[in-house]
């Protein structure tokens, strides 16, 4: 169905400087579609070539990512236009289009727009103004939803030489070889020192001065590198927290946009019952006065039974 009031054209920035002629021309070529709420107009992979205006309604363009998380593009309302990439490139949709409420747009084909830009020059203008705003508000809703990376963000953090030895020896004394090797050595000192090999000379006899001090200098710096670590452990598990924070706020969102949902579908079931019911009650009530008719009728010309 074609455009039954050109005037409607007007509120597209890209007619702006059409006349009426003109207008009443284009009226002529573009097609009128009617959606309903919910209903999706095209999704990734369906065949383009065509290019939809707003005349009532909204219209949500989203994706979704490898997680199949939906990405919002933006909305088109009114006046506003959308699958132009589609129309200009011929190429399949990048993307899916879903009415948020009860939808009107106009459809214009490949044709009408090469027209129209040879008509005007100064639309393509438009159009590539419509571009631009459509891209940079892509990007920026992908820069504000976008999930971290914690391991990424934490391999980003700075490092200096203390940081990365306090973790180098945080992790090897951790690791119970550490242990093994502590007991190994604990033992051969003391056995040496206390003149139990023959062959080895005592350096450090009992009370074992040197060990202690040797033994007290290790546990020391060995806390302090600990303390170290945990403080950048910390900060790790600021940024993880944060994050998984941030996932569940996520969630928590897309659990209300279902509830929200439901509740939008219930009301709208609800509104058909009642008018199923009105119209029952309306074709009852007809279906009533009908057979009272018929009744009186027949009872007036004597062929009732």
């Amino acid at each position: 169905m074609t455009v039954n009031d050109p005037a409607r054209l007007r509120q597209f920035s890209i007619f702006a400087r059409l006349d009426d002629e003109e207008i009443d021309a284009l009226a002529a070529q573009l097609d009128t579609k009617q959606y309903l709420k919910g209903q999706r107009l095209f999704s990734i992979g369906d065949e383009g070539g065509s290019m939809f205006l707003v005349s009532s309604g909204q219209i949500e363009l989203y994706m979704l990512d490898n997680d199949g998380e939906k990405i919002v593009l933006g909305a088109s309302g009114p006046g506003d236009l959308f699958g132009e990439m589609s129309l200009i490139d011929n190429q399949p949709r990048s993307a899916y289009a879903k009415a948020l409420e009860d939808t009107e747009v106009f459809v214009a084909v490949q044709e009408d727009l090469t027209n129209l830009v040879r008509a005007h020059p100064d639309a393509a203008l438009d159009l590539l103004a419509m571009f631009s705003h459509r891209l940079r508000a892509a990007d920026e809703r992908a820069r504000e939803r976008g999930i971290r990376n914690a391991n990424a963000e934490i391999s980003q953090l700075p490092t200096n030489l203390g940081d990365r030895l306090a973790d180098l020896l945080t992790k090897a004394a951790s690791n119970i070889k550490f242990t093994y090797f502590s007991v190994f050595w604990f033992a051969s000192w003391i056995t040496i020192n206390l003149g139990l090999i023959p062959f080895i000379k005592p350096f450090d006899p009992y009370p074992f001065g040197f060990l202690t001090m040797v033994v007290s200098l290790e546990a020391i710096f060995l806390s302090l590198f600990v303390l170290i670590s945990q403080d950048r452990q910390s900060a790790h598990d600021k940024i993880r927290n944060d994050i998984e924070y941030d996932v569940n706020v996520r969630a928590e969102l897309e659990v209300r946009d279902l509830v929200r949902h439901m509740d939008e579908m219930e009301q709208a079931q609800l509104q058909t019952l009642a008018k199923l019911n009105t119209l029952e009650t309306h074709l009852s009530s007809e279906i009533g006065k009908t057979l009272t008719r018929k009744r009186e009728t027949a009872n007036s010309t004597g062929d009732y039974e």
